[in-house]
C-alpha cells in the first residue's frame, strides 16, 4: 500500500496488486503517482520532497534513477541526496501517525483491506494532517 501526506492533504491510498518489487514501485511512480498528485497545487508539487522508507524496492536502481530525474535533490530515502534514518519518526508522519492510526483500527486479517480503506477516508482531516506535518515547515 502507498499513501502520502502533503501539508494538510492525505494523498492516495494506492494498493499495489502484487508483491512490491523495484520495477513495480518504479511503474507506480511513473504511472500512478502523477494522477494521485493532480489535486495538489503546482507550486507545492514543484517544492515538495518525495520521502519513502527503507523498503528494499525503494532502493532499486530503476527507482533511484527515476527519483533523481523527477525529484532532483528533492527526495529523501536510502541512496538519495537527502539521506535519512528510516526509523526516525520525527521525519515521517506516515510512520509515526498514519500507519499507527490505521493499525489500531484493524482487528483481523479478513478486515484488513476494508478497515484500511475506511480509515484512509476518516483520517483525511486537514486540521489533523496540518498538525502532524507542522514541524516540517522551516
Amino acid at each position: 500500500m502507498w499513501c502520502g501526506v502533503i501539508g494538510d492533504q492525505l494523498i492516495g491510498l494506492y494498493i499495489f496488486p502484487q508483491r512490491l518489487t523495484g520495477d513495480i514501485y518504479a511503474s507506480f511512480l511513473q504511472d500512478e503517482l502523477p494522477a494521485l498528485l493532480e489535486n495538489v497545487l503546482l507550486q507545492t508539487r514543484r517544492q515538495m520532497y518525495y520521502q519513502h522508507d527503507g523498503a528494499l524496492p525503494h532502493f532499486s536502481q530503476v527507482v533511484r534513477q527515476y527519483l533523481n530525474h523527477k525529484f532532483p535533490n528533492q527526495w529523501i530515502g536510502h541512496g538519495g541526496a537527502q539521506n535519512w534514518h528510516p526509523q526516525s519518526p520525527g521525519l515521517n508522519p506516515l510512520d509515526y501517525y498514519v500507519w499507527g492510526y490505521m493499525k489500531a483500527k484493524v482487528n483481523t486479517r479478513e478486515e484488513l483491506l476494508q478497515r484500511i480503506l475506511s480509515t484512509v477516508r476518516s483520517i483525511n482531516n486537514a486540521a489533523v494532517l496540518r498538525k502532524v506535518t507542522s514541524f516540517l515547515v522551516t
